[in-house]
């Protein structure tokens, strides 16, 4: 069965896209930022960002009944190579049980202020 999750956000309308897509026992999550929705803030600090974008993409796996934990894949999208070595301790904060395979890649993202966005492939498995 698939079902698609949305945030609410004004970008997924406008370029027809889901936060994400469970299919099965697999979740899809978009490219996500720490973009703080029920607020409409994002911080300039690139800690606190990926810090927000990972309690985004938790509570999207709430919603599919998963758990970050579940992660198989990550991809990091940064605006700043600079930025990866202060960014390694809230990744290993989120995914030190996890350990998913993971791709790190270095773009402009569609927002000047966004400075990082995490893309996450989950199968649930219900890890603690």
């Amino acid at each position: 069965m698939r079902k698609l999750i949305s945030s609410g956000s004004r970008l997924e309308a406008d370029y027809a896209y889901s936060r994400a897509v469970v299919d099965g026992d697999w979740v899809f999550v978009a490219g996500t930022t720490g973009m703080n929705y029920s607020e409409g803030t994002i911080s300039d600090d690139v800690v606190e960002q990926a810090e927000q974008a990972f309690r985004n993409i938790e509570q999207v796996l709430k919603e599919s009944e998963a758990s970050i934990n579940d992660t198989v894949r990550v991809q990091y999208t940064l605006t700043d190579s600079a930025d990866m070595q202060r960014l390694m301790p809230v990744m290993h904060e989120w995914f030190g049980v996890a350990r998913p395979a993971a791709t790190a890649v270095i773009a402009q993202l569609i927002d000047p202020r966004m400075k990082i966005e995490i893309e996450v492939t989950v199968r649930k498995r219900n890890i603690r």
